[in-house]
């Protein structure tokens, strides 16, 4: 009988940044284990990417053979399958490839019912279980340990949409209006009380104080000026007479 693959301390896992679409309603990204299988594999050997439901990863077998490999299609009835079948150098230390893969990416597995192994979307949200297997000519050679399980987003069904935004309440509606009317009625009032208090008094310059302007109520001619005139009472001290008088002579 074949050797047991030797157990390797790596648990696969989601990234742990803020990745956009790092969880979709059919995929999910996993980081790239870089050197973790350097020091057991050949440049012949391959790894792969096991996949099943989260209650059925316990009752994973791996397949002695690529022959022997679970396909994508037989997710729904055997519960879990292989993918993303990779060349060892792709996870060495020094690979200058991405730092995530996508599992469920390829949409084609489903539309074209390919046979080889293939990354197709997932067709539920799960939970899902997922570990590497390194195998090499005459079977697997290594594994690592099984991920934490993984929940992916649940689609929303488009019946459940409303094409109507949400209106507010009559009530709201109602107050609001309200408020804006006092507002505009109370900055017209405290307008107007500013400007007749502008218009009322104004300062002086010279004193610094504030003066009250005259008004006349109604149009008032002023006085003629009346033209000087004098008495002859006392000598030599002239008086205004009522009426206009002669020319002062002086005794």
């Amino acid at each position: 009988l074949p050797a047991p693959p030797a157990r390797l301390p790596y648990v696969p896992q989601m990234p742990p940044l803020a990745l956009l679409g790092k969880v979709t309603a059919t995929t999910f990204a996993l980081e790239r284990p870089r050197c973790v299988f350097d020091r057991l594999a050949d440049a012949s050997d391959a790894v792969w990417l096991a996949v099943a439901f989260a209650n059925a990863s316990a009752t994973f077998r791996n397949p002695p053979s690529r022959a022997d490999v679970p396909l994508y299609k037989q997710l729904p009835t055997a519960r879990s399958y292989m993918t993303l079948e990779t060349a060892t150098a792709a996870y060495s230390c020094s690979a200058p490839s991405s730092p995530f893969l996508r599992v469920g990416g390829d949409t084609a597995c489903r539309d074209q019912g390919r046979q080889d192994p293939c990354n197709g979307p997932l067709p539920s949200p799960g939970p899902y279980r997922v570990k590497f297997l390194l195998m090499g000519c005459r079977g697997p050679k290594a594994e690592t340990e099984w991920s934490d399980p993984i929940l992916l987003r649940r689609a929303v069904s488009p019946s459940t949409l409303s094409p109507v935004p949400a209106r507010r309440g009559s009530g709201v509606v109602v107050i609001a209006s309200i408020l804006a009317s006092l507002g505009a009625v109370l900055a017209t009032a405290v307008l107007g009380a500013l400007g007749a208090w502008g218009s009322l008094c104004h300062q002086d310059p010279r004193t610094g104080s504030f003066t009250r302007r005259s008004y006349r109520t109604h149009h008032i001619p002023p006085a003629q000026p009346q033209p000087p005139g004098c008495g002859c009472s006392p000598p030599g001290l002239c008086l205004s007479a009522p009426q206009p008088p002669a020319p002062c002579q002086r005794i």
